[in-house]
């Protein structure tokens, strides 16, 4: 039996093959589009392990949050967006690799995110100005913003005279200093030589007071004072060191010094609303993908070859089904 030309269901499975043909070769046009390259740095020290975040219902650590935060924003960022990964520890910022296309290689991207651990760590100390200076000079030199994740704690704390000064030019990069951690002391965990966790940092075990540079303000009042053997006392000084909270003072100082932007982590969503505010857009070209509208199409005109049969006899039964006429026609009377 010979095809009736004159179905126009034959006409719709048709143009439904030829959708179906065109998705399978993923045809694309350039386009140009804002895109981000950015380098993100994240503070690994032994602070990040505090637990004042949560997830799920149950606390999870700082660095765990930043990650999670990260791997939001990756899949923010419009293609073709370029993102690069680095760590701080002790007063140097290590580059793990330059920005790569975040579209082209998500999977490994997140996967390196994913894989950050306080066990990378080469140092103990923790500079945070250092770093962050660091930091501004390795994203100038990749051409990218800089995104710095740290609570700012210092360990050992500054020393009297403060933070060292910016040699930088403030504003030269454009980013931001995001602020991580509760705004409550609470304790650090400590690990033992194989990374267990074996309870939390005591008030004995960390420094809590710099002793290089001049001593503080009211130093000659201190037990033991001696101008020129003890200008720091005799006694240990003793506070709250082996307590965390995000330092965001301090961090809003550095980010007014160096020109950065300050954010309080929350959320991905959130972060990426505050670095889509001060982020450096690149136009650029970049290939969209038509298979999925072709994909629509085959699909759109599947359905309405199959279904266009019962639709017209559904229609013409409601056509049948509705009164003859609803109101009295003009000039005739009831």
């Amino acid at each position: 039996m010979r095809p009736d030309l004159r179905d126009p269901r034959l006409a719709l499975l048709s143009l439904a093959m030829l959708s179906l043909i065109a998705a399978f070769l993923a045809p694309k046009i350039a386009v140009r589009r804002p895109s981000f390259d950015l380098l993100a740095v994240v503070d690994i020290t032994g602070s990040m392990n505090v637990r004042d975040y949560s997830a799920g219902g149950r606390p999870i650590s700082r660095l765990d949050a930043v990650k999670a935060a990260l791997r939001a924003l990756l899949a923010e960022l419009p293609c073709p967006s370029h993102v690069g990964l680095g760590i701080f520890s002790e007063r140097k910022t290590f580059l793990l690799f330059e920005p790569i296309d975040v579209c082209v290689d998500f999977a490994p991207l997140e996967a390196s995110i994913e894989a950050l651990d306080w066990r990378m760590a080469w140092e103990g100390d923790s500079r945070v100005s250092a770093g962050l200076f660091s930091a501004i000079d390795m994203a100038r030199q990749l051409k990218s913003d800089l995104l710095f994740f740290t609570d700012g704690q210092e360990a050992p704390p500054l020393p009297a005279r403060g933070a060292p000064t910016f040699d930088g030019r403030a504003g030269e990069l454009r980013g931001l200093l995001v602020g991580v951690g509760g705004y409550e002391l609470s304790p650090i965990p400590k690990f033992d030589d194989r990374g267990r966790e074996i309870g939390f940092l005591g008030v004995e075990e960390v420094p809590h007071e710099s002793r290089f540079g001049l001593p503080p303000e009211g130093a000659e009042r201190r037990e033991g004072y001696n101008a020129r053997n003890a200008p720091f006392g005799a006694a240990a000084a003793v506070g709250v060191e082996h307590l965390s909270s995000v330092k965001e003072d301090y961090l809003r100082s550095l980010a007014e010094k160096t020109g950065l932007a300050y954010a309080h982590l929350e959320d991905g969503k959130r972060l990426w609303t505050d670095y889509a505010a001060v982020a450096a857009a690149r136009m650029r070209e970049a290939a969209f993908d038509l298979s999925p509208f072709f994909g629509a199409a085959a699909a759109l005109f599947t359905f309405f070859a199959a279904a266009g049969p019962s639709l017209a006899l559904a229609l013409v039964q409601l056509r049948r089904a509705a009164p003859f006429n609803r109101h009295p026609q003009p000039g005739r009377s009831k």
